[in-house]
């Protein structure tokens, strides 16, 4: 029988994973940060109680932070330093990992002052307070101010700081650290740094986003610049386009008054995607450091190619949830959450087609997606190389060889994946996949940090690596005002709110809006 008969080419192709990773060397040595004191205003609400007190608490667990170190919780929550730390110890219960003897010498750095962020007079007491628990711990005066609170009250909060003398005299050390979104647009962006650089110098601030603290986020540098064989292929030469994808399962979380505001472009787009993209597409510094590093991401946010608005749906696809089943449950619509208005047009999903225009990435077309209330929860960078350019094989398998695949998947677990070819065993002439896997946990015995412990240590430390510069910021903003504006205006030729149902993969008009270009979007298996 010929070799050029179908059923000689398995269909589907089998998938194997091979690459058990065998641990080298010891692990690395961990920098440990110096006394200071952590400032936290609204230490009393969702973020302050789910993400910095069991990040603060891990890196105390891990023996990270340094004895000369205590928290003071500041909110507008009527409250004592014993009832803040009842409310904290459950949540660091709830949040798993809890060590009776850690909390116990935990709880004694915990401190709690019930304060309106615009009474200075309140906030000069609270400073009193802090500085004998200061003398009391021996932090030297170092002091960290975190904004876990609504976006709306930064400006006041960064104004009260300074008014009330919280940031000191310039002697010690003091660094503000502002939560995103970091406005909502570029006008009140550039209102809130003139605000904040005002008051603290751009030394001092720390835009955070945790997503860039998750280790493989981190790693992108590294597996591009520390290895020869992916460097020189990283071009239009070689690779046909990049996905860059963050898919939740969840919804918005009792966060109606933020998201009704925000949205997905803000919410994920404006600091999240971007800086992921802006990591893999940089050129390379002339050393590693973090000012050169974030000087190269610049560069590629200056060169994204304004998206152009009478042409805005080839570019842009939004969607919006409506009920729908999730991991066997049945959830509520969008405009069904608490809070949300039901003729709501905010969009929970959206799919963007975007181009870098430089000599590395010209024509390569990045596409970027996220939504809320998806079939999986998964966030991977997919760089996806173009075809053979010969196909030797077209006689013996009918059907094409797809691509090669390079894919850096970031939660819910932190791998990377290689996909290629090789041939079945036996006498046919056939294919199959292999995806050959790096896991990071695997083989690992050192201490592995959360993406929150990381860029909090990194606060500490110093290190800015992982966070936000001014004009880094702006220029996100500067690319998507122009479509926000025009989508928020009504205008003819404005994107329509795709509804979507919960629990699927997304509006199928963003599947649409992919193949016509003939590509697919890469799920996550």
């Amino acid at each position: 029988m010929s070799l050029k008969d179908d059923k000689y080419r398995n269909d589907p192709p089998q998938t194997i994973r091979i690459g058990k990773i065998e641990p080298t060397g010891e692990p690395c040595e961990e920098f440990y940060p110096g006394p200071a004191a952590m400032i936290i205003f609204g230490a009393s609400g969702d973020l302050a109680r789910r993400k910095i007190m069991p990040a603060l608490f891990k890196l105390t667990r891990s023996k990270i932070l340094t004895e000369n170190f205590f928290i003071m919780g500041m909110a507008r929550t009527e409250m004592d330093s014993d009832s803040f730390r009842r409310m904290i110890e459950a949540a660091l219960r709830e949040a798993g990992g809890f060590d009776e003897a850690i909390w116990e010498r935990f709880s004694k750095k915990l401190y709690y002052k019930t304060v309106d962020y615009t009474d200075i007079k309140a906030l000069e007491e609270a400073g009193r307070l802090i500085a004998e628990k200061e003398r009391a711990h021996g932090t030297n005066g170092n002091r960290i101010f975190y904004l876990a609170t609504p976006p709306s009250v930064y400006e006041g909060i960064i104004e009260s700081i300074k008014a009330s003398g919280l940031s000191g005299n310039g002697e010690n050390q003091a660094r503000v650290v502002i939560e995103k979104p970091s406005g909502r647009d570029l006008e009140s962006a550039r209102a809130l740094d003139s605000v904040v650089l005002r008051n603290f110098t751009e030394e001092q601030v720390f835009r955070i986003d945790h997503y860039l603290g998750k280790e493989t986020v981190q790693n992108i540098l590294m597996l591009r610049f520390a290895n020869a064989i992916f460097e020189p292929l990283w071009n239009r030469r070689y690779i046909d386009h990049v996905q860059i994808t963050v898919a939740e399962t969840n919804g918005i979380e009792k966060r109606a008054g933020y998201y009704e505001q925000a949205g997905v472009l803000r919410d994920m787009f404006q600091n999240h995607i971007l800086q992921v993209l802006a990591l893999a597409a940089m050129e390379p510094p002339s050393i590693y450091d973090p000012e050169l590093v974030r000087d190269e991401k610049i560069k590629v946010l200056r060169a994204l190619r304004p998206v152009p608005l009478n042409e805005i749906n080839n570019w842009l696809v939004l969607g919006q949830y409506v009920e729908g089943e999730v991991d066997g449950r049945l959830v509520p619509g969008y405009r069904e959450e608490e809070g949300v208005a039901k003729d709501s047009e905010v969009p929970t999903y959206a799919a963007m087609k975007l181009f870098i225009d430089n000599w590395r990435w010209q024509d390569v077309p990045f596409y970027i997606r996220s939504g809320k209330r998806l079939n999986k929860r998964f966030s991977e960078v997919a760089i996806q190389f173009k075809s053979v350019p010969h196909r030797l094989f077209r006689e013996t398998l009918k059907e094409d060889i797809g691509p090669n695949t390079l894919i850096l998947k970031i939660q819910p677990e932190e791998r990377i994946q290689l996909r290629f070819h090789t041939k079945n065993p036996g006498s046919r002439v056939c294919l199959r996949d292999v995806f050959m896997d790096f896991s990071y946990t695997e083989g690992y015995k050192g201490l592995t940090l959360g993406a929150y412990e990381r860029v909090l240590l990194d606060c500490m430390l110093g290190d800015k690596t992982l966070f936000v510069r001014k004009d880094g910021a702006e220029l996100s903003w500067a690319f998507l005002t122009p479509m926000l504006d025009f989508i928020e205006s009504g205008y003819a030729g404005a994107p329509e709110v795709n509804l979507y149902r919960a629990g699927s993969s997304g509006p199928v008009e963003a599947d649409k809006f992919i193949t016509r270009e003939g590509r697919s979007w890469r799920d996550d298996g």
